[in-house]
């Protein structure tokens, strides 16, 4: 619904609820022509957020005057961003990204007895936002989004009702204390041991000694990430409330095991996962950005259907810039910054390609491959699909709009960039070259409705090698995810390959 008051637009907001402060106004268009009642909700500098008789409305405030005890300080009004959710990175990144944003825009930080991070204006010593956050599970989270008590959810999670920007990846890692002599475990016998199917570490390549799993709250936003790739309830025995605590009792206990983010990892010490071949899977940090490692975690900032302050909408503007990024970087988190790499240190993907080369994979398939492959460098930009469906996830779809912006930028000059379609091993190989193929040209497709502007030969070209270049064995659900992807590759256009024009 839309009404006009005399110049000042009114929107039905997605907005439920209020705070203890709101207090009764009235809103009346310049002209005198009609006024509203409400009660106050919220004011951003911009506009006015009020409860009325009509419902939630959202009123521009260049259209009205506000009379009443709510009316808020127009000269310097003092905006909450308010942040709730996954509690180890709200605690350690957060309030080192408020710092640089504050700097960024030439205001002052300070962070009160409350926790409250203010941002003043230095000439007039103002307080013009305030940025918070408060830790809180993932039900409770959407509440406060929904009910207007808070703009912004950190989640590990997306949710088809609410906007979404990624904030930073971590990578999820197995951990046991420094003295336990194990050093790998493969990713089939980390499942079983998160299910609770092994008590004994001689079950998975270790001495003949308890193994115990420890955990967190089966409502803390890891945990639900951890179990939803597992595909059911993590049966940990020892259960902690926050990360620290975790890494902290695992260190202690000679003969404990725990999935952790490494960035929060402690002293604890991360074992190598392998996937059910044996093949090691690193969490390097081109790994984790391409979710090549299978439990890369993404960090997202979850936006409400609502009109968001200023502060907010340019605090989220801001993390994608290179400030932001080095901060994410320095508090052990992986970034969202492009990784560029030569492909000539792609070894092991080559070694496991003609070690996992099927019976319809070819020695001709993998010369085309090596032939792409020779002078060209990967970008950490890789493309995944939901499961079962055409459509890009979360994190892809952040990738587009970041390679968009890139391309717009001019980056890329004097390079050649293609699009490296690739599938799993399930089913016929011609059938999947041409599934890696239509992948491929997806990602085109949604890179040129996020550039529209974009002159075409600077598009990428589209190259599909089928199950050529596999990231883990296809025997798991997990490993036919990583196969299934669309790479960024660059090869300086001075080099040219007859595979890049085959068809």
């Amino acid at each position: 619904m839309r009404v006009v008051l005399r110049g000042a637009a009114i929107f039905v907001a997605l907005f439920m609820g209020g705070s203890a402060a709101a207090q009764d106004v009235t809103l009346t268009a310049r002209d005198g022509g009609l006024s509203l009642t409400g009660t106050l909700q919220g004011w951003d500098g911009e506009f006015y957020r009020i409860e009325t008789e009509y419902g939630p409305l959202t009123v521009d405030g260049q259209g009205v005057i506000c009379d009443g005890p709510g009316c808020p300080d127009l000269t310097a009004p003092r905006i909450p961003v308010r942040i709730v959710g996954e509690a180890a990175p709200g605690h350690s990144l957060l309030p080192r990204l408020f710092a640089a944003f504050a700097t960024s825009r030439g205001l002052d930080h300070a962070i009160g007895e409350d926790g409250i991070a203010r941002l003043t204006d230095p000439t007039t010593e103002q307080v013009l936002a305030e940025f918070s956050f408060q830790p809180l599970p993932a039900a409770e989270a959407r509440a406060a989004l929904l009910s207007g008590r808070a703009e912004l959810i950190l989640s590990t999670t997306t949710e088809p009702d609410l906007g979404e920007r990624p904030l930073a990846l971590d990578a999820l890692v197995p951990v046991v204390a420094p003295d336990n002599p194990v050093a790998q475990i493969s990713s089939a016998d980390l499942a079983r041991v998160l299910a609770g199917e092994v008590t004994n570490w001689a079950d998975v390549g270790g001495p003949d000694m308890p193994l115990v799993l420890h955990g967190l709250p089966a409502e803390d936003g890891l945990q639900q990430a951890l179990a939803a790739r597992l595909g059911r309830d993590i049966a940990a025995t020892e259960r902690h409330p926050d990360l620290a605590t975790l890494a902290a009792a695992v260190a202690r206990d000679p003969w404990a095991i725990a999935v952790t983010g490494r960035a929060v990892a402690g002293t604890a010490r991360p074992i190598t996962l392998t996937d059910s071949c044996g093949f090691p899977l690193l969490p390097t940090a081109l790994a984790v950005k391409a979710e090549d490692y299978p439990l890369s975690l993404p960090y997202h900032l979850l936006t409400p259907r609502r009109r968001l302050p200023l502060m907010a909408r340019e605090f989220l503007e801001f993390l994608s810039l290179p400030a932001a990024q080095a901060v994410i970087a320095a508090q052990g988190y992986v970034d969202r910054g492009t990784v560029r790499q030569p492909m000539t240190a792609d070894g092991l993907r080559l070694i496991n390609a003609i070690q996992g080369a099927g019976e319809e994979t070819t020695l001709a398939d993998l010369k085309r491959l090596v032939d792409v492959m020779d002078g060209a460098d990967r970008l950490s930009f890789t493309f995944r699909f939901e499961d079962g469906s055409s459509t890009l996830d979360a994190s892809s779809r952040g990738n587009i709009a970041d390679l968009a912006r890139l391309l717009l930028a001019g980056s890329f000059r004097g390079e050649s960039l293609f699009l490296a379609g690739f599938s799993d091993g399930s089913g016929a190989a011609s059938a999947n070259l041409d599934l890696s193929q239509t992948r491929a040209e997806t990602v085109l497709s949604a890179l040129r409705q996020a550039a529209p502007d974009l002159a075409e030969d600077r598009f990428p070209q589209v190259i599909a090698f089928g199950e050529a270049l596999p990231m883990a064995c296809d025997e798991t659900a997990a490993g036919r995810r990583l196969n299934r992807r669309v790479e960024l590759w660059l090869r300086p256009d001075f080099l040219r390959s007859d595979a890049l024009t085959e068809d």
